[in-house]
């Protein structure tokens, strides 16, 4: 069994698996607010806090003991600097009380882990939408970044939205709720052979807000252009390299109108779409413990690293 912890943002979670990837335990506190977005110090307050009540549910949960764990994870990178460390301490802490392997994971790598792991698939094209990450990546003798965003991610887009807006924060769930009661309205659609744009596409929404545009109207709008990008260079790298999986990881696969956008798109090329459940979806614990179980014989120098690319992993 692995312990995974998770601190790279406004989350923070302990997940419990086995070698088997069954998930025993997956307790989690996210920072949520009324009012702007990810401030740092408050984050790790806020994980501070929390961090030895999630520790104690997991593994109530999982139905172990510390003693019973055979090594511990952590997400070292990439995410926000200082909460990244609260991760780090606490993981380190943990490990030496116990004496325990510590296992430094990459964030990224272990939402394509868990999304591999549950798909079984053989040769997947990755897209990867979380907060500040919109990447489509493809495993070829290691991770290839194949496209991504100039500016800013999809994620962190709909939040800035939303705050504008007055939603609240993270915004991205009331949004796609909003936008059901919304009709179409042409905005910026920026895509560069395998790259995206996000920040036209944004601030134009923004300028019709103030402008007095419908929040529906703009929600609905600012979803079908999003998420129309993200399926055309999904698809390119799909045949690109003649693969016929795509798997859609990260916290905005949590989104059922983006996945079924995607899923008609897999679906006229006669391939297979997977998403991540909603529980696996998101930053979570068991993701960084299972990613732990496939790094655990494997050396590594990074302890945190807040700009930890895919591609020195």
């Amino acid at each position: 069994m692995i312990l995974g912890i998770e601190s790279t943002a406004h989350t923070f979670g302990v997940g419990i698996v086995t070698s088997d990837c069954e998930v025993l335990a997956n307790e989690k506190e996210q920072l949520t607010s009324t009012v702007g977005g990810l401030i740092p110090n408050e984050i790790v307050d806020h994980h501070n806090r929390v961090k030895h009540n999630v520790l104690t549910r997991a593994l109530r949960k999982a139905n172990v003991t510390m003693e019973q764990v055979e090594a511990i994870s952590y997400s070292a990178g990439p995410g926000i600097d200082p909460v990244l460390w609260v991760g780090y301490h606490f993981a380190s802490e943990l490990a030496q009380r116990y004496s325990k392997q510590l296992i430094p994971v990459n964030h990224a790598a272990a939402h394509l882990s868990i999304g591999e792991a549950l798909a079984n698939a053989k040769n997947p094209v990755y897209l990867y939408v979380s907060g500040v990450n919109t990447q489509v990546i493809v495993y070829k003798d290691g991770y290839r970044v194949l496209g991504e965003t100039f500016d800013i991610g999809l994620g962190n887009m709909l939040d800035k939205f939303g705050r504008e807006a007055e939603l609240g924060f993270p915004a991205g769930p009331k949004i796609e709720q909003i936008a059901k009661q919304g009709q179409y309205i042409e905005l910026p659609y920026t895509v560069k052979g395998m790259d995206v744009s996000f920040s036209g596409l944004y601030s134009k929404s923004l300028q019709l807000l103030q402008k007095g545009e419908s929040i529906e109207n703009l929600s609905y709008s600012l979803q079908e252009t999003a998420f129309a990008m993200l399926a055309e260079v999904a698809e390119r790298a799909m045949a690109h390299f003649e693969s016929n999986e795509l798997i859609l990881v990260g916290g905005v696969g949590a989104n059922k109108r983006f996945c079924g956008m995607l899923d008609v798109m897999c679906q006229e090329r006669g391939a297979t779409f997977y998403a991540v459940p909603i529980s696996l979806a998101g930053d979570q614990g068991a993701m960084i413990a299972w990613e732990g179980y496939k790094r655990r014989n494997k050396e590594c120098s990074v302890v945190v690293d807040a700009r930890w690319r895919l591609e020195r992993y």
